[in-house]
């Protein structure tokens, strides 16, 4: 089976795809909703279709034309969306739902701390309208889960966790009775890994037209269910296995290693922290002003100049976005195309890099010409190892993606070892 995931941010589309390179596909992370000769042969595609910013009528319009380029008959459809409902997830969902069928809505990932109880989101344990980010980004804005589909012209309905301790074969029927019943969207109680696998299971048996929405707790689930199934029916896995395992274990190329901070949540805080404390990197925090203004600031090619120099010497460098008291959070997308610009001379100094935040990968990979990637592992749940994949590249350099308030405190620490080919002291290689 092959799988076509739609996600809104890139880090969003590495994190939801790595569960499926995971169990053995081979996945591609595409920057654009076009079809590749680098694309043939690939069992998972996701498309970062950059919509996050964008309005919710603009979102959906390029989410159905990136479905429209992008879907094959033997693909099955995974919209992936933003665990703690950021984005246009609600008019995406709505503008495919016309094309792909009932939607089945199930956000939670429960490694993450992301569960859905009652229909809404909760982040570990508390409520997601109570959240310091939903109120900054979300202020004024109902958090429930179905009233935002409702909201989008989705006739919704909710099942609880009750019906996840249904046997899968019974819960497949309910999907499709619902299914004929005319429901657009299906919002799915779920609050451990379990209820999720139990959900994928009776949603694979499932005979209605329907797709998948979720963040990368579900499709993790999909992803090795689909596997075992498979391997128990003796179908040849080895096209999915060898060649990837083998790159996996191959060894990145060196050099510095680049990691640009964008999200200024404090996960990410802390992982900077450690990152420093372990690692020793150099940290150098880049002020808002200077990229608002750019090249013409004063400032620009003195930064510029220090990034070159700490690359060329081998040192590996931390670069984060500074704050001010004029900072917006929806200027994100300008200050990362910006930190991207100003590091872009030097990049290919860089044996390594590793990107916080969806736009800001997405800026820094757009600067470097880097469209596709191939995810070999994950560092850990929703960090994601890749390298670039087409072209006679010189330059391929291992990159890591995560979400910004995503990981442990170590997660960081453990991406810089990776691409540094290194392990923890005093931890045995995996």
């Amino acid at each position: 089976m092959k799988f076509l995931i739609i996600a809104d941010d890139l880090s969003g589309a590495a994190d939801c795809a790595i569960g499926f390179a995971h169990a053995g596909h081979r996945t591609v992370v595409t920057l654009q909703a076009t079809r590749e000769p680098v694309h043939e042969g690939v069992d998972t595609i996701a498309v970062d279709t950059d919509t996050r910013r964008l309005t919710p009528d603009a979102a959906a319009a390029r989410t159905r034309a990136a479905y429209a380029e992008m879907s094959s008959w033997d693909q099955r459809l995974y919209k992936k969306i933003d665990s703690t409902l950021r984005g246009n997830w609600a008019a995406e969902v709505a503008g495919l739902q016309p094309l792909a069928g009932m939607a089945i809505v199930a956000p939670a990932f429960p490694a993450m701390g992301r569960t859905v109880r009652g229909g809404r989101v909760f982040v570990h344990g508390e409520p997601l309208e109570t959240t310091a980010t939903w109120k900054l980004e979300h202020a004024g804005v109902s958090a429930d889960i179905a009233t935002q589909l409702t909201l989008a012209g989705l006739l919704t309905q909710w099942l609880d966790a009750e019906a996840l301790r249904e046997q899968p074969h019974e819960l497949a029927m309910r999907i499709d009775a619902m299914a004929a019943r005319g429901v657009q969207a299906l919002v799915v109680d779920t609050q451990t890994e379990q209820a999720l696998r139990t959900l994928a299971t009776a949603s694979l048996r499932s005979r209605a037209p329907f797709f998948w929405v979720g963040s990368g707790g579900l499709a993790r689930e999909i992803a090795a269910l689909e596997t075992r199934e498979r391997a128990d029916g003796g179908a040849d896995g080895g096209a999915h296995g060898g060649a990837g395992y083998a790159a996996n274990n191959a060894a990145f190329p060196g050099g510095p290693i680049l990691i640009l901070v964008g999200s200024l949540s404090a996960v990410s805080e802390r992982q900077c922290a450690l990152l420093r404390e372990r690692g020793g990197v150099e940290e150098l925090i880049v002020p808002p002003a200077v990229l608002r203004s750019g090249a013409s600031h004063s400032d620009w090619n003195a930064l510029q100049q220090q990034i070159a120099v700490s690359l060329r010497a081998g040192c590996d460098l931390l670069l984060r976005i500074g704050r001010d008291d004029s900072f917006d959070p929806a200027e994100g997308m300008q200050l990362s195309a910006a930190l991207a610009q100003l590091v872009a001379p030097h990049f290919t100094k860089a044996g390594g890099l590793i990107a916080t935040g969806g736009e800001t990968a997405r800026a820094m990979l757009a600067a470097a010409q880097i469209g596709n990637l191939q995810l070999l592992a994950e560092v850990e749940a929703g960090v994601a190892v890749a390298r670039p994949l087409g072209g006679a590249r010189e330059h391929c350099p291992g990159i890591v993606t995560k979400a910004g308030a995503f990981g442990t405190d170590h997660a960081l620490y453990a991406a810089w070892l990776t691409l540094r080919n290194e392990t923890e002291p005093g931890v045995a290689p995996r």
